[in-house]
């Protein structure tokens, strides 16, 4: 009877009214994945971040792959940043089958993915122990809760940390098509500055990082992992780089982001430096991070004042600066570029 008293109990959501109560004629639904998840309650609970948009195409498979973990103990928490196509009818219907209690759907802002993102690490309603970033349209290992826990796990739970792989890239009919690029040198506040370590569908993060999260709370950035990359590295957090990729990451026309590998793609984001959108993004993610400094480590403080200092000086200043202030670039040639954008004023 408490189980059947606890799936009827409806939950509140921020910015996007309320959860559906459940019915009467879906008890027998909810009712195993209530089971289910009391037969794993000794396992930590994961919340799931899941966001979408006009993603019907793959949505469906990506879903499926969350739920086939072989950690069992999740919760999945949708923010639709308002679809037109079936991507709705998609979540509503693997709500039902999962059960209410461990599925729910929100609206979301409707200002960009990393917005959306952000709305559902500072929904107060969720809470659990740790926590995960998915994108609608990639394929998750069965494992990747499982490695990402176990690391995570290893850290005092007090101590901001975050997960985050390399990624298994696929064609959108799933066909593998290669690897990020395997980065060797240690995560830090530094490297942050200038690039974003991992997509965000790697990433997993436990309480007090989620804490620190919601404490900057939602401001203007470029992108919600590399600000998850930056910030908890800022505040003198552990990030754990995992060679081992948990993801099937999807490319194709619609991503927002893609990974693909290759010359010809390393050639396209040295353009993008050359063109000035890099520059453009460190002034976004600078000024995030001047907004939230409080928050940040006094060494990592002097590495933000020394490089934004730096941006603004004429070209030997410019190019001491950015040397003093320790920034990198986790490869060669990402080096090589951020080189080329300090002489070129591109930084």
């Amino acid at each position: 009877m408490q189980v059947l008293e606890d799936i009827t109990k409806s939950c509140k959501e921020t910015s996007g009214g309320e959860y559906l109560t459940v019915g009467k004629d879906r008890v027998s639904d909810n009712l195993q994945a209530s089971k289910r998840l009391a037969q794993n309650s000794s396992e930590p609970c994961v919340a799931v971040l899941l966001c979408t948009k006009d993603g019907d195409r793959f949505l469906d498979e990506q879903i499926k792959s969350i739920r086939t973990q072989d950690h069992q103990n999740i919760r999945l928490f949708a923010s639709d940043d308002g679809s037109t196509d079936n991507t709705r009818n998609i979540l509503n219907t693997h709500r039902s089958s999962w059960g209410e209690r461990s599925f729910a759907i929100k609206s979301g802002p409707q200002q960009g993915y990393a917005a959306n993102f952000l709305s559902l690490v500072c929904c107060h309603e969720i809470e659990a122990d740790y926590y995960a970033f998915a994108d609608q349209d990639d394929i998750w290992e069965a494992d990747k809760l499982s490695r990402a826990i176990s690391k995570l796990k290893t850290v005092p739970s007090e101590t901001p940390a975050l997960y985050c792989s390399r990624t298994r890239l696929v064609e959108k009919n799933g066909a593998e098509i290669g690897y990020t690029p395997l980065y060797r040198r240690s995560p830090s506040f530094a490297n942050s500055l200038v690039q974003s370590l991992s997509s965000g569908n790697t990433m997993v993060f436990n309480q007090a990082a989620r804490d620190i999260l919601c404490q900057a709370g939602q401001v203007s950035i470029v992108s919600h992992d590399w600000w998850a990359y930056s910030l908890i590295t800022g505040v003198g957090g552990t990030v754990m780089y995992d060679p081992c990729p948990g993801v099937r990451y999807r490319q194709h026309d619609r991503n927002v982001l893609g990974a693909s590998p290759g010359w010809r793609a390393t050639w396209l984001r040295i353009s993008l430096i050359l063109e000035g959108r890099f520059q453009n993004w460190n002034t976004i993610n600078i000024s995030a991070l001047q907004q939230t400094r409080e928050l940040l480590t006094p060494e990592n403080k002097g590495i933000l004042d020394t490089y934004t200092t730096a941006r603004s000086r004429w070209l030997l200043p410019r190019v001491l600066g950015v040397w003093r202030s320790g920034v990198y670039r986790q490869t060669l040639i990402g080096g090589f570029g951020l080189l080329a954008a300090t002489l070129l004023n591109k930084i």
